[in-house]
């Protein structure tokens, strides 16, 4: 499966050696304060892992390679699932056992990116000079969870269906879930399950019903 390229912003991975665990230091000390609440600047995760700022940008130029790097590290197992299911509700679903507790966990690292995305947001209307900082893999998770629905349904039906379930596959589900209707992590799991199935058969049950209609003219 084919993750997204958005996190291209990121400094490619040393090879095993000094600068290896110098920038694994820093993903995990980025990480801790971002577990936290904050979303630190470069400098600032610098002078928590003791390490040079000098250094620090050598690795992270900015604070959106950083948070990037620090993102994927926390995706982990969700960068890498597979769907085996031929059936694309099956498929959802699995998606959503894997992600789910996964960003659960690391609920205060997803929020701060998103925190991080949103304040760029606002100040590139003030002329922000800073680099866009753009988030997520869920396109790409959703078009392939989702492939099995290809040629049954319309390219424009598709992707309207993956950008429906798009709305609750991500940190905003327990923004509103958790933090608004005060719901338990596996209650909202419960509820984004629910409701992507039902996109899943009300897409596949109209693309049914219009073609029934087309074959009778």
């Amino acid at each position: 499966m084919n993750v997204s390229d958005q996190s291209t912003a990121s400094q490619a991975k040393p090879k095993p050696g000094p600068r290896a665990r110098t920038r694994k230091l820093m993903v995990s000390t980025a990480s801790r304060l971002m577990q936290s609440g904050l979303t630190p600047s470069v400098s600032e995760v610098a002078e928590a892992a003791e390490v040079s700022r000098a250094t620090a940008y050598r690795y992270f130029p900015d604070q959106a390679a950083l948070v990037h790097a620090v993102v994927d590290e926390a995706l982990g197992p969700i960068l890498k699932w597979e769907g085996k299911s031929l059936d694309a509700e099956e498929r959802i679903l699995d998606l959503f056992d894997t992600a789910l507790p996964r960003i659960c966990e690391f609920e205060a690292t997803f929020k701060a990116a998103l925190r991080l995305s949103l304040e760029r947001w606002a100040q590139d209307g003030a002329s922000c000079n800073q680099p866009r900082f753009t988030r997520g893999h869920r396109i790409d998770l959703l078009n392939d969870a989702l492939s099995p629905l290809r040629g049954e349904l319309t390219e424009a039906e598709f992707d309207r269906l993956a950008q429906a379930i798009s709305l609750i596959f991500g940190v905003e589900l327990y923004t509103v879930l958790s933090d608004i209707w005060e719901l338990s992590g596996a209650q909202s799991s419960q509820v984004a399950k629910w409701a992507a199935s039902a996109l899943v058969r009300a897409a596949v049950s109209e693309a049914g019903s219009a073609a029934q209609v087309q074959s009778k003219k």
